[in-house]
């Protein structure tokens, strides 16, 4: 077919499902361009719901805050901070450039309960101990939810938010989602595929804005490139976004023929319930799976891999390099079993989810991989087990474009295969390791937290007794 294919928010010529597509992958997916040609889709009415005025919005019970709300410690950033030119071929910037943070820096003084980043995002979210939202990093579609687009290099208050607690927060390719202490889901930034849900595809939204949802409270929000889930208390999985790539979960990929070359997609404007779970046999017989529960979730550029109750786990959309653990490169448009997982002796404890690539930790504390991490080589085509991380007790997992960071025992380990940005801390003469290494000037630092971005990374030390505060003043600040 010698059509044009349309998506949003990226105008791209048709291709063929082929290799060609998939290992392009990584590369022509952190482009930020974009034509606004996809038809404007009707405003939906937004609708009275939970944390409208209409409702007294009513706080989360206390034992789950408990467990939602970290314990506050120090800030430390490394890797690459030229936010406007992250993950873009095009590097010239208006501004002056700075050089890659290769190792461990001090970042604010304020103590930070909460750092927040995404495997394709060139912002970042931070959550201060007494529940303030602040945001720092590329703003070019108002992600930062500070009523402008300026890129903002040290945390900013997000003054909509400021009489709010907010307890967590997740940032896409330009969108950010906050989640306050009542289960309300707050949204900002790029809007064009409806990715903010919000009911519209208003392009850009500089404040953070209340989502477009009736239902029980949300306990946890998550961000791919252009899409968004966010996961009520009762387990139910709601999504909204761009379906491209079935990364919704609703059994489609939302495309539809505008003319008879046009290709526009129906793009998800608010949350949506994902209803369908699967397993497909090896003869391809595809049969449903009695879910009840969601636990947990993470999402990558084009996909998700979702936990249930009985720690099953599932995973959908794009299916590039073997990303979704299912042996196949085949996109999946509703959450399908990961067979490798349903077993009693591989219950899966926590998942994470980088651009190519998918993380699962299991109940004994093993770390499985699946997909690809580097441009070249093979892929995982379904999960196979880190052996050099064999027997380490691993605490923190944290996923970026093509990196990887853990806190594991007492100490911090991170590979990623060049090109690297100093986002694995190593220091200034060994930049990048296509294995487990451990980050040696982190040595005897408590983490409390871990996050990655596109090329940097955020981590939270513990710094409450003075030997604690003695050793991290060992650490330069990054100032500007």
């Amino acid at each position: 077919m010698s059509t044009k294919r349309k998506r949003a928010p990226a105008k791209k010529p048709a291709n063929k499902r082929s290799k060609k597509r998939e290992e392009s992958d990584i590369d022509s997916e952190l482009s930020d361009i974009s034509d606004n040609e996809n038809a404007q889709q009707p405003d939906e009415v937004l609708i009275a719901g939970h944390g409208d005025v209409l409702d007294e919005p009513m706080q989360l019970p206390q034992e789950l805050l408990k467990t939602l709300i970290k314990p506050a410690g120090q800030l430390f950033l490394f890797g690459n901070v030229n936010w406007d030119t992250a993950g873009r071929k095009d590097t010239k910037s208006g501004g002056r450039s700075l050089p890659n943070l290769n190792s461990p820096y001090r970042f604010t003084d304020l103590k930070v309960r909460l750092a927040v980043s995404g495997c394709v995002a060139a912002h970042s979210v931070i959550i201060t101990e007494d529940g303030k939202a602040m945001t720092f990093g590329r703003n070019q579609y108002g992600q930062l939810g500070i009523d402008n687009t300026t890129t903002k290099d040290v945390p900013t208050d997000v003054n909509a938010l400021v009489n709010m607690n907010v307890i967590s927060a997740a940032c896409g390719r330009n969108h950010t989602l906050f989640l306050t202490d009542t289960g309300t889901v707050y949204a900002c930034g790029d809007n064009r595929s409806g990715q903010c849900g919000v009911g519209n595809q208003q392009p850009n939204i500089l404040t953070p804005t209340r989502i477009n949802y009736r239902g029980p409270p949300i306990v946890k929000v998550g961000c791919g490139a252009e899409f968004s889930l966010v996961l009520d208390i009762k387990g139910g999985l709601h999504s909204f976004g761009l379906p491209e790539y079935g990364q919704l979960g609703h059994n489609t990929d939302g495309k539809y023929f505008k003319t008879n070359t046009k290709l526009c997609y129906n793009f998800e404007t608010s949350p949506k319930r994902v209803v369908l779970y699967i397993e497909k046999g090896k003869d391809g017989h595809v049969s449903p799976v009695d879910v009840t529960e969601i636990v947990d979730f993470n999402c990558g550029q084009n996909h998700t891999v979702a936990i249930d109750s009985k720690k099953r786990a599932f995973s959908w959309g794009f299916g590039g390099f073997g990303r979704l653990g299912h042996a196949e490169q085949k996109d999946e448009f509703v959450p399908r079993l990961i067979k490798y997982f349903d077993t009693q002796s591989r219950g899966v404890r926590s998942v994470h989810c980088g651009s190519t690539y998918s993380l699962a930790v299991t109940d004994f504390g093993a770390l499985f991989m699946f997909g690809q991490t580097k441009r070249t080589g093979e892929a995982n085509m379904y999960p196979k087990p880190v052996q050099d991380l064999a027997g380490w007790d691993i605490h923190l997992v944290a996923t970026g474009n093509t990196s990887i960071i853990i806190a594991a025992d007492d100490t911090v380990i991170a590979w990623g295969a060049s090109p690297t940005y100093g986002e694995l801390g190593f220091g200034d003469i060994t930049k990048s390791s296509t294995t487990p290494k451990e980050v040696t000037r982190l040595s005897g630092v408590k983490v409390l937290h871990l996050a990655m971005g596109l090329s940097h990374t955020l981590l939270i030390a513990q710094n409450d007794t003075d030997d604690q505060k003695a050793k991290l003043d060992t650490f330069d600040k990054f100032e500007l």
